[in-house]
């Protein structure tokens, strides 16, 4: 079964229902569920190609949900941020081989985890709506410079969301519009550098069944919580999503 024995497949599909789960409730954090299990179980090359279609196509539902017109209107209210990330991204790129990925992993998932428990212990940050521009670019700016040298550019992005206090419709389009233009990027560099083939790409594709159909679920878990529930774990995966970055940054070594 795609070169796979049978506990290896099933066991990918029920992380990769369980990751669409989460993105469908949250709006983020479905590659890091699935590279972090696949890795565990299958090889790093074929891991990384089966997330890549579903992250695509999750990414699609998310930004989409509520129509085109929708998006149009968030692309251009956030079109600030997501030209810093584009940008910058390509700016990096450059040097991500030049500056150690453990220091940039430490230093993005140290001030994420520090942010998050602030937020939770009942005194949260909030922006000033006269500064928006300014921390719409300059977050844009920092995720696009960790995008091009660790290709992680979205933790900065949510900051700057909750930190701006928008609703949970909105939260959850522009994070899908901000990471569908990355997974669009990643799905083209690896269909030139042979990760996605022959042979794992349609593994890829089966994988967006239970990508899709779990985030069905958790889009109806997104619809029952209410704005304080959705922060609230918002925070809390935030902070698993720090902390694991500071694991990255211990595994790769100083």
């Amino acid at each position: 079964m795609f070169g796979l024995d049978p506990w290896q497949f099933w066991a990918i599909v029920a992380i990769t229902g369980f990751a669409g789960f989460v993105k469908g409730a949250i709006g983020f954090a479905m590659p890091m569920i699935m590279m972090s299990a696949f890795s565990s179980i299958l090889p790093a090359q074929v891991a990384l190609a089966c997330l890549i279609m579903p992250t695509l196509f999750t990414n699609i539902q998310q930004s989409f949900r509520f129509g085109r017109a929708e998006v149009k209107k968030s692309v251009y209210i956030y079109r600030w941020h997501i030209a810093m990330v584009l940008i910058f991204i390509c700016v990096s790129a450059g040097f991500a081989k030049a500056i150690p990925q453990s220091w940039m992993y430490i230093l993005l998932g140290v001030p994420i985890v520090a942010f998050a428990i602030w937020q939770l212990s009942g005194r949260p940050i909030v922006l000033d709506m006269h500064h928006r521009r300014r921390a719409e670019i300059v977050t844009g700016i920092i995720g696009g410079l960790y995008g091009g040298i660790s290709g992680i550019w979205g933790p900065p992005l949510i900051v700057y969301l909750l930190s701006t206090g928008v609703s949970k419709a909105e939260q959850m389009r522009v994070q899908g519009i901000v990471f569908l233009l990355g997974a669009i990027t990643l799905l083209v560099a690896h269909l030139f550098s042979g990760i996605l083939n022959a042979q794992t790409l349609p593994l890829s594709l089966i994988l967006c069944i239970p990508a899709f159909l779990g985030m069905q679920l958790g889009f109806a878990l997104h619809d029952r919580m209410d704005v304080r529930q959705f922060r609230r774990w918002t925070l809390i995966l935030l902070i698993v999503t720090g902390l694991n970055l500071v694991r990255r940054a211990f595994q790769i070594g100083f």
